[in-house]
C-alpha cells in the first residue's frame, strides 16, 4: 500500500474511533493524520508493517492507541501525548523493556492500560519451556513499579498486593542483557574455557500467533484484510 494514499474501503471512522488495519503500512500514512488528526480519540492500526510512529504528534487528542501486530522495534520514539490512556503494542519487535517502560513514562503520562504480549521483552511460560510464571511475574513487578498509574497490564488487571510488592521489590527485577563487548572478545584460548551460562531473552513468541488484546473498551469493528474478529474483551468493571 502505498503510504501517500489511503484505501477507503479500508478506513473505518466514527465517533472518534479511527481503524485503519492490515493495509502492510510501514508508516502513519499522512492523509490520516491530515483528516483525522484533531478528530481522533481512538486509533487502531492493527495488523500493518509499522516501523515508525512519526505523526503520531498529530493525533492530539488520542486516548487509546492500538498497535498490534506491527513491526516496531527498541529505535521506536513516542509524541508526548498527555491524554493516552490505552497502549496495545502485542507482537511487535520489542526487546529492551527498561528503555520502553522509560519511554512510555515520559510520553504518556495519563497511561492506566498497557499490552505488550508476544514480545520478546514480555517474558511468557507458554511460548519458551524456559520461562514459567515467576519469570512473568517479576516483569510485572518491574512493569508496575515503572508505571504505577497502571491498572492493567496484558491481560491482567494490576491487583493490591502486586502494586504494593512492586513497590518494594521491582526496582530489582530489571531483565538485564549482556553487554555487547561479550560477544566480540577475540578468540584467545582462555575462550575455550566454561563460562557462566547467561539467561536468554525470551525466544520469538509469534508462533503463538496473533494475541488477542484482552483489555479496554473498543466497540469498533476491525475489517481488514487480516481480521480476527473482535479482538478485546469489554472489562465492565474497569
Amino acid at each position: 500500500m502505498e503510504e501517500n494514499h489511503v484505501n477507503n474501503t479500508a478506513l473505518n471512522f466514527d465517533n472518534g474511533q479511527l481503524s485503519y488495519c492490515g493495509q502492510d503500512c510501514r508508516k502513519i500514512p499522512p492523509a490520516l493524520q491530515k483528516m483525522y488528526g484533531t478528530k481522533v480519540k481512538c486509533l487502531d492500526l492493527s495488523y500493518n508493517c509499522i516501523e515508525t510512529l512519526k505523526g503520531l504528534e498529530q493525533f492530539s487528542r488520542l486516548e487509546e492507541l492500538i498497535l498490534d501486530n506491527n513491526k516496531l522495534g527498541d529505535a521506536v520514539s513516542f509524541p508526548y501525548l498527555s491524554n493516552l490512556k490505552t497502549l496495545s503494542l502485542n507482537n511487535n519487535e520489542i526487546m529492551d523493556l527498561e528503555e520502553l517502560v522509560n519511554k512510555i513514562s515520559k510520553h504518556f503520562p495519563a497511561l492506566t492500560y498497557l499490552s505488550l504480549l508476544s514480545n520478546k521483552a514480555c517474558p511468557n511460560q507458554l511460548s519458551d519451556v524456559d520461562k514459567d510464571d515467576s519469570d512473568y511475574q517479576r516483569y510485572r513487578y518491574f512493569v508496575i513499579y515503572m508505571l504505577p498509574n497502571l491498572r492493567f497490564l496484558d491481560s491482567r488487571r494490576v491487583s493490591s498486593a502486586e502494586r504494593k510488592e512492586a513497590a518494594t521489590r521491582g526496582e530489582f527485577m530489571r531483565v538485564r542483557r549482556p553487554p555487547t563487548h561479550e560477544y566480540t572478545t577475540p578468540f584467545t584460548p582462555s575462550s575455550l574455557q566454561p563460562k557462566p551460562a547467561l539467561r536468554p531473552l525470551p525466544l520469538d513468541l509469534g508462533s503463538l500467533g496473533k494475541h488477542r488484546g484482552a483489555y479496554g473498551k473498543c466497540s469498533y469493528k476491525y475489517t481488514g484484510k487480516h481480521s480476527e474478529g473482535n479482538r478485546f474483551i469489554l472489562n465492565s468493571d474497569l
